[in-house]
């Protein structure tokens, strides 16, 4: 007869290893070469066998210290590999002593009512531009589900009350058996309640909800942005059976404005400038979110050119100092011109042809770029 291996081998833990390391052990042991799932490896049965048999030793404080004194002759007598698994037991006894946590507790020990978390709820804001920067509160309405005030959330009409589910014995929970293998699943007649309701509420229906429409206040920061959600702990569907309610989620939408746009904490808009004071400079008022500001604009100032408001951007919500509003120079061409007007842009044309000074900085660059595009295309 070939040497028994040595228990802690088995099992694969070492000999200080915790009650719940060999049964977690055991566990993944019995999972892996339990007959059921290996009919076709006829040593599978052998090896659940042999583990069974450690764990049975390794499991019992008294067994145990035998086996760490005196080896496998401590224990002989009280385990063996015959017998159905060691000691006269099934399958179904092992899984429902050592797996029965999986499938809520051995035996349904843990029977009852299940209570489950509300749904969350989510809501979309769309705010101004403003509102989003300067912060706002805002009342909005949404459709949830809340405990009958009729039943008080037990879904039995007044008066009456639920009773326990005879198939389950309040349990909520059935067991079947398949051979060796015992699993528990859901009962089928209170569908995990362990309660059955015969006289239901009228208001609700049994189900211990009713829908309805709330009004909640939401304060928006200053600062948000689109993509930001504001949570409501809470404020989502009524938990079943007793259970928490869910949260409401206020997803954030910024309309777009019609002089700036938002990146990050910065605001751009453009400036249109006359000619005039692109080519002279000046001063002129642009618009931010807190009123007018003076923005001076240099001579010879060309389109396209950026001006930076330091502070007169968004502050954030998570914290820092405020962004800057950018102002981008747009410079316009006359239009309506009179006669007079177009006299002298005539003649400030001609001037700057005949007084031989470069009065556009990027033409000659352009005109230069224009004659390699046409040359590089030439075979």
């Amino acid at each position: 007869m070939a040497e028994k291996r040595d228990y802690y081998e088995i099992l694969g833990v070492s000999k200080n290893a915790t009650d719940a390391e060999i049964k977690k052990a055991f566990k993944r042991l019995a999972m892996k070469f339990h007959p059921d799932r290996n009919t076709d490896n006829p040593e599978a049965e052998d090896k659940f066998k042999e583990g069974k048999e450690a764990y049975d030793v390794l499991s019992d404080a008294q067994k145990r210290a035998a086996y760490d004194q005196f080896g496998h002759a401590g224990v002989d007598s009280s385990a063996g590999m015959g017998g159905g698994f060691g000691g006269g037991a099934s399958f179904s006894d092992i899984f429902g002593d050592v797996f029965g946590d999986i499938f809520g507790g051995g035996g349904g020990r843990r029977g009852g009512r299940h209570a489950y978390r509300g749904a969350d709820l989510r809501y979309n804001l769309e705010l101004s531009l403003e509102e989003a920067v300067g912060g706002t509160s805002v009342n909005i309405r949404i459709p949830s589900h809340v405990q009958c005030d009729e039943c008080g959330g037990s879904g039995a009409k007044k008066g009456t009350s639920p009773t326990t589910c005879t198939t389950c014995g309040g349990h909520g929970q059935v067991r079947m058996q398949q051979g060796f293998f015992s699993l528990q699943q859901t009962c089928p007649r209170c569908h995990g309640n362990g309660k059955i309701i015969s006289d239901p509420c009228g208001k609700c229906h049994g189900q211990g909800r009713v829908e309805k429409q709330k009004t909640l206040s939401v304060k928006v920061p200053p600062g948000v942005d689109t993509g930001d959600r504001i949570r409501l702990s809470g404020e989502g569907e009524v938990g079943e059976n007793g259970g928490p309610p869910g949260d409401l989620y206020v997803h954030v939408h910024v309309k777009e404005h019609g002089i700036f746009a938002r990146e990050g904490n910065d605001l751009y808009c453009d400036v249109p400038v006359s000619i005039v004071m692109a080519g002279l400079g000046g001063e002129l008022e642009v618009p931010t979110l807190n009123g007018r500001v003076k923005l001076k604009i240099p001579a010879e100032t060309q389109t396209g050119k950026m001006f930076r408001l330091r502070g007169k951007g968004v502050k954030s919500p998570r914290g820092g100092g405020p962004g800057d509003l950018m102002c981008r120079v747009t410079i316009e061409t006359p239009v309506n011109l009179t006669k007079k007007q177009k006299e002298l842009l005539e003649e400030l044309g001609k001037s700057m042809k005949e007084d031989n000074v470069k009065h556009s900085p990027r033409e000659a660059s352009w005109l230069d770029g224009v004659k390699k595009f046409f040359e590089d295309l030439k075979p």
